[in-house]
This record gives C-alpha cells, sequence and structure tokens, in this order.
C-alpha cells in the first residue's frame, strides 16, 4: 500500500472492519483493544516488531498489555480465524479458487518454544533448528491468502508430555503428520463450504496416495506434485512408475508454456500429460503430468491430477503453478505483517499471533483486490444494452 496519509485511513478503516468481525470474541476491552493494536503494528513499516516496538507504536508504556493479550486472557484463536476466513470468502471467494498447501520454517533459538527442534526448514533450505508450520492458503484470480495453520509438533515433544504441558501443549494433542494436519484443514475448508474448485501442493504432501485417494472419494479436484518414484496404474501394470510413462513419448506431445510467473519472470518449461486409470467415470479423467526443464531437460517433476473430463493440458498447468501461491503469501506476510516476528513460547501464543498476522495479510490483500477492480473499471469499455448478447456457463 502507498504512504500518504489517504493510503494509511484506507488501511486503518479496513483493519477496524476485519477486528470488527472477531471483536465479539474477547469478554474484555482490553485484549480486544490489544489485539487491535497488535495488528496495526503488524502492518505499520517498524524495523523490528516485537513486543518493545509493538507496544510503543500502540502508545502503550510497555509490553506488558500485548504479552496478556498473546500468552494468559482466555481467548479462542481458531474461533478468531473462523471469522477471518469468512471475511476472506466475502470479500474473495471464487468457486473456481486453488487450495494450497504447504509449510514454512521459523528460525529459533533454544529449545523452549513449542515444536522446536532441528528440522528442515524450507525458509532456510537447510536443516536448522526452528518451527515449523503447516498452512493453508485460499487462491484466486483477484488475490491470494492464508486462511488455516497449524504448528507442528515432532515426536520429541508429543513423547515428552513433561515438556509439552511447559508449552501449554494439552494432552489432547498428539503427534500429527503434515500431511495428516493438511488433510485436517482442507477437510475443514469442505465442512465449512469455502467456495473452491481444486486443491494443490508439493511433492511432500502430494506423494500421499492416500490424502490423493480422500480427495477423489470426495470428488474434489487435483493436482498434486509427485516424486519419480511414485506409482499409478494405467493398462500395462498396476503399479507403473511415473518417471517411465514419458519415455519415448512424441515430441509433438510436449508443449512449452508458462505457468506463471516467478521471482525471475515467467516460469517457462516443456510440459506433457499421459493418461491413466482407464476404468475411471466418464466424466472425470486422471492424468501424469511431467515438466522437463528447457535448460536440463534431465530435470523432470510430475504431477498427479484428477478432474473433469474437458480439462485441457493448459489448464493444468496453470493450478499445478498456482501452488507458488502461497510461498508468495508467506513472503510477504513474513515482510508486511510480522508473520515471523514473534516472541512467544507456548502453542496457543504461536497461534494467537499467527493468526492475527494473517487477519492483517487478509486486509491488505483485500485492499488490494478492491484497487485492482477500480483499475479495470476505469479501463473496461462501459458496457451497452443494446449490443450485449446473453452469456451462457455452460
Amino acid at each position: 500500500m502507498g504512504g500518504d496519509l489517504a493510503d494509511v485511513r484506507l488501511w486503518a478503516g479496513e483493519l477496524e472492519a476485519v477486528h470488527g468481525r472477531f471483536v465479539h470474541r474477547f469478554s474484555r476491552s482490553e485484549p480486544r483493544e490489544s489485539a487491535l493494536a497488535y495488528m496495526r503494528g503488524l502492518i505499520a513499516p517498524l524495523q523490528r516488531k516485537n513486543g518493545w516496538t509493538l507496544a510503543e507504536e500502540a502508545g502503550h508504556a510497555g509490553p506488558d498489555r500485548i504479552h496478556r493479550m498473546l500468552n494468559r486472557i482466555d481467548w479462542d484463536a481458531d474461533e478468531v480465524l473462523d471469522d477471518v476466513r469468512q471475511y476472506v470468502v466475502d470479500n474473495l471467494g471464487d468457486p473456481g479458487a486453488v487450495l494450497v498447501v504447504d509449510d514454512t520454517g521459523f528460525l529459533k533459538k533454544g529449545t523452549q518454544s513449542a515444536g522446536v527442534q532441528r528440522q528442515y526448514s524450507g525458509t532456510a533450505g537447510r536443516t536448522e533448528n526452528c518451527q515449523v508450520g503447516v498452512f493453508l492458503a485460499y487462491a484466486t484470480d483477484r488475490g491470494r491468502t492464508l486462511i488455516d495453520r497449524r504448528l507442528y509438533l515432532p515426536t520429541s515433544w508429543t513423547d515428552d508430555r513433561e515438556r509439552c504441558h511447559g508449552a501449554g501443549i494439552g494432552d489432547e494433542v498428539a503427534f500429527e503428520t503434515k500431511v495428516a494436519m493438511a488433510k485436517a484443514m482442507v477437510r475443514r475448508a469442505i465442512a465449512d463450504k469455502i467456495p473452491f474448485r481444486w486443491v494443490t501442493a508439493d511433492a511432500a504432501y502430494g506423494f500421499s496416495k492416500g490424502w490423493r485417494s480422500e480427495l477423489e472419494r470426495a470428488d474434489v479436484f487435483h493436482v498434486m506434485a509427485t516424486t519419480r518414484h511414485d506409482t499409478v496404474v494405467t493398462r500395462w501394470a498396476i503399479d507403473h512408475p511415473v518417471h517411465d510413462l514419458f519415455n519415448g513419448l512424441a515430441r509433438q506431445k510436449w508443449k512449452r508454456r508458462s505457468c506463471g510467473n516467478g521471482a525471475h519472470g515467467l516460469r517457462i518449461y516443456d510440459w506433457a500429460r499421459v493418461e491413466v486409470r482407464p476404468w475411471h467415470r466418464p466424466d472425470r479423467r486422471h492424468w501424469v503430468i511431467a515438466r522437463r526443464s528447457i535448460a536440463r531437460p534431465q530435470e523432470i517433476s510430475y504431477y498427479i491430477a484428477y478432474c473433469p473430463a474437458g480439462t485441457t493440458l493448459d489448464d493444468l498447468i496453470r493450478i499445478a503453478g498456482s501452488r507458488w501461491a502461497i510461498e508468495e503469501c508467506f513472503q510477504s506476510a513474513k515482510q508486511e505483517c510480522g508473520l515471523d516476528d514473534y516472541q512467544v513460547r507456548r502453542y496457543p501464543g504461536w497461534h494467537r499471533h499467527i493468526t492475527l498476522a494473517m487477519a492483517a495479510r487478509a486486509c491488505l490483500t483485500v485492499l488490494r483486490a478492491r484497487e485492482l477492480d477500480a483499475g479495470k473499471a476505469e479501463t473496461d469499455p462501459p458496457s451497452s444494452s443494446t449490443s450485449a448478447s446473453p452469456r451462457y456457463d455452460g
């Protein structure tokens, strides 16, 4: 957003609108006011966003009120998240939306923060001492933002209940794999009737045959990245390696296409697809898709898709490319909304901070969508009632 007074008033007003969605979740005025002040501070252009700087931005004498709101006063972050997610749907809801699953790391020092241990961090690209959160993003043509989150707890934590108690992790919280967390978040989106059409995820999640099968049984269309070692049912074998399907494929079957913008411009690859699972219902199809590097043709990535019968290769490429939307969400939420700027150590505090940061990110996403809508309205020619023809979506 811009830095002039009008822009400041605009985002301040919209942040109050988001806050108004969940203000009833707080039984006292202090945490209600602190939550709004906290979100304002998360969006503010502060070099560091910690308890002291956020308190100073809010005009507090010290960080005690912020710390009480995050750590001690009773409120349910999941209930607040429900309200934030409904705000996203009301402003960005699209029946063609894509749900994107991925995780991100939060580098930490010490051993006290809930879920922390030496583990792989995609943020750092290596094994680090960190926490890992699993997230669900909502991606549409008008904007993309995060709508669900879970803190991953390794077995080094869940097998040590005394350590869990010290970090505010209740006995009801058992070990869950990241894939199990992803399943739960998508199930929750379905149960809450979030409008969407597709699910996508990287190979760490898409490799799960069990999850792909669950999505298919629910008739949820998906394009899931997988590894070259995955197998599928074909006319020739019950378990056929996906990487063997493209050996000797005719050159004209490969199509050079972009799957969207990346950090260095358009992400262009050669793509091909092979149909599998011949005994499916007539209005659905199963495909294995290959994405081959142009500069290094030996580097091939694979996806497995379940989709309507008329889905084109270009459609599937677009969905596969939309997985990068969640990376953009992580980057902007960390840079603009303090997603990774927190000093809480306890399990409830992590979910509270992350939820309020997601609310701030949703606010900015909605404002940008409205700016795009306004710009489009200014450039689109006016419609004529005499020349307009009926539009059919069927």
